[in-house]
């Protein structure tokens, strides 16, 4: 009733269910082949589309394979629903585990179900995860698996709480104290989060950037959550134009909604000057940064309307710093050489080619690593919701082939497309095969292949550790490609990028999923990762 996509790789646990799922439900199955691929495939989903999808894997062995990418999703507070097979009512066997255990251990409710409580556990089970935005398991004992559940009720409503209100009189007095800051500041400036997205804040924050004049900016995963793009800094932080970095530091009156400001946000605290008046808008319990000057519980957009109220009250008129600025020069970066020092691909230049060359209507899933910068420099997106980086919470690599399942189930009608490295692309290759099946004619993948782990070497490395460890023989990705019946083209210097320009000219029908191998230069490092080294030495 409540779940359209379930995601899995079949075993003896939950043999029983699939075939349920398939004989007497509606809901789409997507077999993948990594039971990592389940979980990140259900968040993707949810990422992309804002509904929750399932996953399932069988016990033991098949469950812990889910640890990973359960963690992940506790850390994003992503809502899934891991329906996985358990022991028996009787005890644990030879080769059963503690799963409770194990799911509490990464932050995930497990719910049991038994012979007559099914349909009620479930739909607790489904609550918790939209109530608290996190992951569930919901375990099915393997002696209850093939028992029927009874009859089910129709139509059962799901109670998910209400966004959590302003409450109190601490909180009306900060909100009237950021209000006569924001009505008295010269440069004012709105810093929105994935938070801000969530709570559906977008249409109130715009407003409120109208009312005082702000310059806006986000962080990677809310970029596009403003709706006037024309006074938008795009993401800020380590990913940001050193022009909109600069530009930050002037501003005299900082409020971020739903951002952690977490290090790479705030380059490792020195994105706002010091002296700064920042307030802090978010559901956590405190603020989640010493610079943190106000701290304001509470859903972005009530806030945000209240904010305005206070304004309108106030009289409040736009600064007109935003229409001071030259969004153009200040959003400049480095479009990089053809070719860098050492002959191969500057991943720059191929960044900035393309970028040009993707159709505007497009979803973007990321793997983890060195070359998650390339992508959020130089490739925008329309909306927080087609920027997809699943692992960046729990600092993962290996789920980007999977994220592809989730984002092209979710978005039917755009182009998704992955970027990931050779590092994170090996340790995915068993969906490989799964992002090739599902997104066949409208899905792509690039590959930054530049022989190494290149967010080690470019720290580890650099600092004098031995480099053996970190590199990695190069590999032909677009023959793993064509194995798999996928389009793959190794590319080595800008013009074998045309390929993608016919591609995308193509009607859906007759092409293929098209994987593209960048032998890029080991050379050239992200500005985030030289902050990085900079901080570890």
């Amino acid at each position: 009733q409540h779940v359209e996509h379930v995601f899995g790789v079949m075993g003896n646990g939950n043999a029983w269910f699939l075939d349920a799922l398939e004989r007497r439900t509606g809901a789409h199955y997507w077999p993948v082949r990594h039971e990592a691929g389940a979980v990140v495939a259900a968040d993707a989903h949810f990422r992309a589309s804002g509904r929750v999808a399932a996953a399932t894997t069988t016990y033991g062995a098949g469950f812990t394979n889910a640890l990973t990418a359960l963690a992940e999703a506790v850390q994003a507070h992503v809502p899934l629903v891991l329906v996985v097979g358990d022991e028996p009512t009787s005890g644990p066997r030879a080769w059963d585990v503690d799963q409770i255990a194990l799911a509490s251990a990464v932050g995930a409710r497990t719910y049991t179900v038994g012979r007559t409580d099914a349909a009620a556990t479930t739909v607790i089970a489904l609550e918790h995860a939209l109530a608290y935005q996190l992951p569930t398991v919901l375990a099915i004992p393997y002696d209850v698996a093939r028992a029927e559940g009874g009859e089910l009720s129709t139509g059962v409503a799901l109670r998910v709480p209400a966004p959590l209100p302003i409450d109190g009189p601490f909180a009306r007095a900060a909100i009237a104290r950021t209000a006569q800051d924001l009505a008295g500041a010269s440069r004012p400036l709105l810093l929105a989060g994935r938070g801000a997205w969530l709570a559906g804040a977008g249409d109130a924050l715009g407003r409120l950037a109208d009312a005082i004049g702000a310059v806006t900016g986000s962080t990677a995963l809310a970029r596009g959550v403003f709706p006037r793009p024309e006074y938008d800094l795009g993401v800020l932080g380590g990913w940001g134009a050193e022009g909109a970095v600069d530009l930050v530091q002037r501003a005299d009156a900082v409020v971020v909604l739903g951002a952690s400001l977490n290090q790479f946000t705030t380059r490792f605290g020195e994105l706002f000057a010091p002296g700064t008046t920042v307030t802090q808008v978010d559901v956590a319990p405190a603020a989640t940064h010493p610079h943190v000057g106000r701290f304001i519980r509470g859903d972005a957009a009530l806030v945000a309307e209240a904010l305005i109220a206070e304004l309108a009250a106030l009289g409040a008129q736009p600064s007109g710093w935003r229409e001071s600025i030259d969004r153009a020069a200040l959003l400049r970066r480095d479009p990089g050489d053809h070719a860098a020092p050492d002959g191969r691909l500057d991943p720059r230049s191929a960044a900035v080619r393309i970028g040009e060359l993707l159709p505007e209507d497009r979803v973007v899933v990321s793997d983890g690593g060195h070359f998650i910068g390339w992508a959020n420099m130089y490739w925008p997106v329309a909306a927080p919701d087609r920027m997809l980086m699943v692992g960046t919470a729990y600092q993962a690599i290996g789920l980007g082939f999977p994220s592809v399942v989730g984002a092209v189930t979710a978005r039917p009608a755009s182009t998704v497309v992955l970027t990931t490295g050779d590092g994170g692309g090996l340790m995915a290759l068993a969906d490989l095969e799964s992002a090739v099946r599902a997104a066949a004619g409208r899905g792509l993948a690039v590959v930054w292949n530049d022989g190494q782990y290149g967010a080690e070497t470019n720290v580890y490395g650099a600092l004098g550790l031995a480099p053996e460890p970190m590199l990695i023989p190069e590999v032909d990705f677009a023959a793993l490609a064509r194995a798999v019946g996928a389009e793959g083209v190794v590319v080595r210097t800008l013009d074998d990028l045309d390929r993608l320009r016919t591609w995308v000219a193509e009607p859906e029908s007759e092409r293929r999923f098209l994987l593209l191998d960048l032998r890029i230069s080991p050379a050239v490092v992200a500005p985030y990762q030289l902050e990085i080294l900079h901080r570890t030495r």
